[in-house]
């Protein structure tokens, strides 16, 4: 049975039993200051790492530090491991309402400190307040909520292949789940994987970015207040190397990581010493493709929304627009004046990369067009004064093989180029490594519906960008990974099927 504990309606927290001495106080933006716990969340405490290593996290508007937070070296995740082990025995055994009710509880409690949660991940991304609030929270809630109902709905499957003979199948948890999650949608991200595979009956070591680690070792006082049992969620901060550390523990039984196909590559080489099953979220670089009979001015707001959206800081982001012929130079133009049409309420608003590293990547491809020859309509530079910001960048006249056009830049940088004929569109989209997304753009259903079916991507968008929904699939082809996050696929990720026959009377 679940014990029922007081839920704290706070905006401010109080002093309590859950919450520990590992923690700083914090002034947001708002003129609000609150309790950031700094500690590693293992076992329903706060605690320091091993070796005292702390890590700070900046502001991205600001340049200036928030907060320093404890860094979980090798012995903190043996201890987050071991933590979460010793609650599977018996959190495997809890029911699936029980667990449904605790992730309604949290829901609620998320729900409640939305405003909050909100102004962290404001302040620790460098996006405005109001999109964090709108968007990525109520995500967070949608999903937890959509996951609560779904912990009573596993089952399995009755299969009787002849009189004498009668089998079954149970879909079970794995174990202790290792979930990496990056920083340009820290808390939204760790509960895409947190929320089903508790669920699904795991327990789970969250290792959150180095550079935004704040709403998520948040989410641990509300993982206390909720009712879970401690271990069931553990939440280390940390650099590559705490990453590294967990993916080729042998205490893990299965990973699911989002990020740079990179690091992947690295999670998916030291799972394999242990044979671990993984689940890789990775980058990409998705083709928008706009037919001639396209609503122009819908089109490139959406193909706008689609690359500039958290300053191109998106796996999907639809950073290629194709264009054909008859429309091209039209539709450059509106774009370009969109653009300006957007910059024009304030140069930061469309906000910051999430650091100066970020930053100066971002900056070296766009050095990188240049001389590849690309044609610069707009932006290019980086903003001088406080904090990492640039300005949104258009290439036109762009050629396959340029490096801003091959390779993820994870900006708001946007590269254009014209097709002749469908066939044409589709051979250019699909000739990129990646298979994250694409987005189309024609009124003709029926050449939509043909263009999506030989697309060889994850996801494809028609007449919108990264409109995705928490209850359809994400997830990619080729070097964007495998696996699905989201819907009922993202349940499935978490269990594992076992088959039991029984012999109603086959005799030897």
């Amino acid at each position: 049975m679940i014990v029922r504990h007081r839920i704290l309606r706070i905006g401010i927290l109080p002093s309590s039993r859950y919450f520990s001495s590992f923690e700083s106080t914090v002034k947001l933006p708002t003129g609000v200051a609150y309790r950031q716990p700094t500690g590693l969340f293992i076992s329903n405490e706060f605690v320091p790492s091993n070796d005292g290593k702390q890590l700070t996290t900046y502001n991205p508007r600001s340049g200036k530090p928030i907060a320093n937070v404890f860094a979980a070296g090798s012995p903190d995740v043996d201890y987050a491991v071991q933590s979460a082990g010793s609650a599977f025995r018996s959190w495997r055994s809890t029911s699936g309402t029980d667990r449904g009710i605790l992730l309604y509880r949290l829901c609620r409690l998320i729900e409640e400190h939305k405003t909050l949660l909100g102004a962290i991940e404001a302040v620790d991304t460098g996006k405005s307040l109001d999109t964090v609030v709108t968007e990525d929270i109520q995500d967070c809630i949608n999903v937890t909520r959509y996951y609560a109902g779904w912990a009573d709905k596993i089952h399995g499957y009755s299969i009787q292949p002849f009189a004498e003979k009668f089998a079954y199948t149970l879909h079970e948890p794995f174990g202790v789940c290792a979930l990496i999650v990056p920083w340009n949608y820290p808390l939204m991200l760790a509960l895409w994987k947190l929320a089903p595979a508790i669920a699904a009956g795991n327990t789970v070591v969250l290792k959150t970015s180095e550079l935004t680690p704040l709403s998520s070792l948040f989410l641990g006082n509300l993982i206390i207040e909720a009712g879970f049992p401690p271990g069931v969620v553990n939440i280390l901060s940390g650099d590559g190397n705490t990453g590294a550390v967990l993916a080729s523990h042998p205490g893990i039984n299965k990973i699911s990581f989002t990020g740079s196909a990179t690091t992947g590559k690295k999670i998916m080489h030291a799972a394999a010493n242990n044979l671990i099953p993984v689940v890789l979220e990775l980058g990409g670089k998705s083709a928008a493709i706009v037919f001639e009979d396209a609503d122009l001015e819908q089109s490139v707001k959406w193909c706008y929304s689609g690359i500039m959206s958290n300053s191109g800081q998106i796996c999907s982001a639809t950073s290629r627009i194709l264009i054909q012929e008859s429309i091209y130079k039209k539709f450059v133009e509106l774009f370009k004046a969109y653009t300006v049409h957007r910059m024009s309420a304030g140069p930061l608003d469309h906000g910051p990369q999430i650091s100066d590293v970020q930053l100066e990547k971002v900056m070296q491809y766009v050095r990188s067009g240049i001389e590849e020859g690309a044609h610069l309509v707009y932006g290019g530079k980086e903003i001088i004064g406080p904090g990492y910001f640039m300005q949104p960048t258009i290439f036109a006249d762009v050629r396959d093989d340029m490096k801003i056009v091959r390779e993820e830049v994870f900006g708001p940088v946007v590269v254009m180029d014209t097709f002749a004929t469908q066939s044409d569109a589709i051979l250019r989209a699909n000739s990129s490594t990646y298979g994250l997304a694409s987005a189309i753009f024609t009124k003709s259903l029926k050449l939509a519906v043909d263009t999506s079916q030989k697309l060889d991507v994850g996801m494809v968008w028609v007449n919108s960008s990264q409109d995705s929904d928490f209850r359809v699939p994400f997830g990619g082809f080729k070097m964007s990974g495998f696996g699905q996050e989201l819907g009922e696929y993202a349940v499935k990720n978490y269990l594992r099927p076992k088959a039991v026959h029984l012999n109603l009377g086959i005799t030897l």
